[in-house]
């Protein structure tokens, strides 16, 4: 335990970039994950292809191939993100979109039709039956599916750590590079911050989940 406590700055600011990575992902993906879930369920086949597509493809690939894709392919169209965190806020928020825009796609389609109908009847356009009607009772069954997977965006931010951004698993690598005979125990140390997000995250999904239930 001593390895840990010597090296608890590394760790604290390998965990803060986690944090941050985490933050401004999930708020980027829950944005972008919404709109892309408000085009499936768009009634313009354009928007719905487009959104379908985005979803399947990002759902179906490696994160690690984002990360590529960011820094060789995209340069050759003329795009040059510079390595580091702001390209891992970007990968990590366009591929966690595609799993947030499933999660909130299935609240709305759990809102029962008539709910839409009534709202067309009384001539509200789509845009305002979705976000007046729809997705605030979508919002409901939503949010611990969400937080799920803003469980497994905290634990992606990992894959960060291969593209210069020195994140938590990088600080515990660089402790357990300099201190081989106990490298377990550096990598020890870095599951235990990863717990300190993921399980407080859990618990409050199952909290929200058995309110949800009782609720209907």
């Amino acid at each position: 335990m001593d390895l840990i406590a010597d090296n608890l700055p590394a760790y604290l600011s390998g965990f803060l970039s986690t944090l941050r990575l985490t933050a401004y992902s999930g708020a980027i993906a829950l944005a972008l994950g919404t709109v892309l879930a408000a085009m499936r369920v768009s009634p313009v086949a354009p928007l719905r292809a487009l959104a379908v597509t985005y979803v399947e493809v990002l759902r179906n690939t490696p994160l690690t191939l984002v990360f590529f894709f960011l820094l060789f392919v995209a340069p050759q169209f003329g795009v040059l993100p510079s390595l580091g965190f702001w390209t891992a806020v970007i990968a990590l928020s366009a591929y966690t979109s595609a799993f947030v825009s499933e999660a909130v796609r299935s609240g709305i389609n759990a809102v029962p039709i008539g709910q839409a109908e009534a709202a067309r009847a009384i001539g509200l356009t789509f845009g305002q039956t979705l976000g007046l009607v729809v997705l605030p009772q979508a919002v409901r069954s939503v949010v611990p599916p969400l937080i799920n997977v803003l469980i497994a965006l905290a634990k992606n931010t990992s894959v960060a750590a291969g593209f210069a951004v020195v994140e938590l698993l990088a600080s515990g690598r660089r402790i357990a590079l300099a201190n081989p005979s106990e490298s377990m125990l550096a990598l020890a140390g870095v599951a235990v911050f990863y717990l300190v997000i993921t399980i407080p995250a859990g618990l409050l999904a199952g909290v929200l989940e058995r309110k949800v239930a009782f609720a209907r």
